[in-house]
């Protein structure tokens, strides 16, 4: 279905002249005085994360992609990338790599997450807001350090390394933010 670029608003996946899958990270609607509306957008690549600026007419239009969302289980990582079972068909499919980036980091192995497909092809995988996650190594916390607010090493079961407080100690499950990464709380 063609949609005018006014229509267009941020998060939106578009289908780029080539046939590429386009998320718009940042769109604004300019009208320069007794001028001609101009739509600057910012849009990303989702197969090659490639970020470029596009300048549009208000009469211009695009094809909104139909993305689809299935709840996947992680199973393994291995050659072909990282393998996901869907939960209804019980089909199994590989993500390459570079499509989840660093997302992986917050996923252990059997997690259920929500994978998108456009046209039953797996295109990225979205995390819940925060994950909770089992301490495997941390730095032994100087005596002392706990009147401010300082933070140490930390190694998850995963393998992604964090800042945590000097109290955390391995063993322990810990909140973790998967927007930034960030130490939420104990679990």
């Amino acid at each position: 279905m063609a949609v005018r670029s006014t229509e267009l608003r941020k998060g939106t996946v578009i289908i780029g002249q080539r046939g590429e899958l386009l998320l718009i990270t940042e769109y604004m609607h300019h009208t320069p005085g007794n001028l001609r509306a101009v739509i600057h957008m910012k849009v990303r690549n989702i197969q090659t994360g490639q970020s470029m600026p596009m300048r549009l007419s208000s009469s211009d239009s695009f094809e909104v992609a139909y993305l689809d969302k299935k709840k996947c289980e992680y199973l393994y990582k291995d050659s072909s990338g990282y393998v996901f079972m869907d939960q209804a068909s019980f089909e199994q499919f590989p993500l390459q790599e570079d499509l989840v980036g660093d997302k992986m980091g917050f996923v252990r192995e059997n997690t259920v997450v929500d994978v998108t497909f456009h046209d039953a092809l797996a295109i990225g995988v979205e995390l819940p807001t925060t994950v909770v996650l089992k301490v495997v190594e941390a730095e032994i916390a100087a005596r002392g350090d706990t009147a401010t607010n300082v933070k140490k090493d930390a190694v998850l079961e995963t393998g992604l390394k964090i800042r945590v407080p000097s109290h955390i100690k391995a063993g322990e499950d810990v909140k973790i933010s998967t927007a930034d990464g960030e130490f939420q709380g104990r679990a």
